[in-house]
């Protein structure tokens, strides 16, 4: 049997953007057809549960170490919260996709604000393709 300590990585490895885009916009919506952004959706959240964060801050640098791009609070009322997700990675998606989306991301905030709200929630992408920019709206009950 081979010896899995030579195929372990001795240094962090990236992966490189091509990589990452190869499988999350192009194969796997390739696989799950229409139903691609309701199961990334799905994905988010259950990502959310096994990465549960304790604040806003720790969800904006989970966005970042993610390569997900920057989250940032826009707008903070009673039952809702408004983001804006910005970046190199999300204008990359605006500039080689004509329907880019956002559901893997919104499903995990909706997520991590339910289980630190202690709510139940949901988010909203809106997509806005003239000035390339992607909100998330979390509301709750």
């Amino acid at each position: 049997m081979e010896n899995h300590k030579d195929i372990i990585p001795q240094e962090p490895q990236s992966v490189s953007m091509f990589a990452y885009e190869l499988y999350r916009d192009i194969l796997l919506p390739e696989i799950f057809g229409k139903d691609t952004a309701d199961i990334f959706y799905w994905a988010g959240k259950q990502l959310a549960r096994k990465f549960p964060l304790l604040s806003i801050d720790e969800i904006c640098s989970f966005f970042e170490e993610a390569c997900w791009g920057t989250l940032q609070v826009i707008k903070e009322e009673k039952k809702e919260l408004l983001f804006e997700l910005s970046g190199p990675i999300v204008l990359r998606k605006f500039d080689i996709y004509s329907e880019p989306f956002f559901s893997l991301e919104a499903g995990f905030l909706a997520e991590q604000i339910q289980t630190q709200k202690n709510v139940t929630a949901e988010a909203i992408e809106e997509v806005h393709k003239r000035s390339k920019k992607v909100r998330l709206l979390v509301k709750w009950e």
